[in-house]
């Protein structure tokens, strides 16, 4: 039984006052669901979640189809999990099976007041989502109302980069005061831009592979396959290319593999579990 004021288990006894007359004030989502059905406990989650993010904008009822045969059978069931949105006495709305998150929302947006969300929050929820011009107009509008707000900046120049604006991610990076651009999220952009705009001039990577098989220690084919691995998050064998490379000529375009390689660890972060064993054979190559 959930502890949230906002959801409660409907029965036969409680339906009528508690859905019925009860939605004429507020409207209710009535999930109808089993302890079998796989695709029931995939959305309860996300409905559960979704009337507490709306506080009380709708209320969830919860009715239990093998509890409540009589009221399945009586609210005209054939599958599950279904759905049913009460407003005013009457069934206005719903859907079968297990909806994702936005096409759930459309449903209740239609006829509930939506709660007021944090627009940082609603740009990531949309980015996530794949809208990223959605995403960047919720932001650029958080820029304009507190340009000194950081976190906003470097959200707008990470999701540019994603659009393939890299010119403009640069520039707002470059815009950033010394010690921000110290910050692990500045410098894994930064040197995901640097990977990026380094990518138009790549030779196609086939001919890369080809040319390795015939020269396995050409410092071109090493350098430029790996940062096609970088841009395909093919980490690992990136950074074994650039450790080859090392080993091969270490002073090649200015020592480019070890200061890719330092690059690469910046874009990761010292969490990942790669980037530790490549940081001792760096050193061990250096001393």
């Amino acid at each position: 039984m959930s502890s949230s004021p906002y959801i409660f288990e409907a029965t036969m006894e409680n339906f009528q006052q508690q859905v019925m007359d009860a939605s004429a004030s507020t409207p209710i989502l009535v999930d109808v669901w089993a302890d079998w059905c796989a695709p029931c406990k995939q959305l309860m989650p996300l409905l559960e979640k979704l009337a507490d993010e709306y506080q009380g904008g709708f209320l969830l009822a919860k009715v239990n189809a093998d509890e409540q045969q009589q009221l399945t059978a009586s609210l005209g069931v054939r599958s599950l999990p279904t759905v049913i949105l009460v407003k005013d006495g009457q069934a206005v709305d719903g859907f079968n099976g297990a909806l994702p998150e936005s096409e759930i929302r459309k449903v209740l947006d239609k006829h509930v007041e939506a709660p007021e969300e944090d627009p940082y929050e609603k740009a990531h929820r949309l980015w996530e989502a794949g809208d990223t011009e959605g995403a960047l107009a919720v932001l650029s509008e958080m820029n304009q109302k507190d340009p000194e707000n950081l976190k906003v900046l470097i959200d707008l120049a990470q999701l540019k980069a994603e659009m393939g604006d890299l010119e403009t991610a640069e520039q707002v990076l470059n815009s950033l005061p010394p010690e921000e651009k110290l910050q692990h999220q500045a410098k894994q952009l930064a040197a995901r831009v640097k990977f990026l705009k380094q990518s138009a001039e790549l030779t196609p990577q086939a001919e890369l592979e080809e040319t390795l098989a015939q020269d396995p220690n050409n410092p071109d084919a090493l350098h430029q396959l790996a940062l096609h691995f970088v841009l395909q998050e093919n980490n690992a064998d990136a950074m074994e290319l650039l450790i080859r490379l090392m080993r091969a000529d270490s002073k090649y375009k200015d020592e480019v593999a070890k200061t890719t390689l330092l690059e690469l660890f910046d874009k990761l972060g010292n969490n990942n579990p790669d980037v530790r064993p490549y940081r001792r054979k760096l050193y061990t190559l250096m001393h």
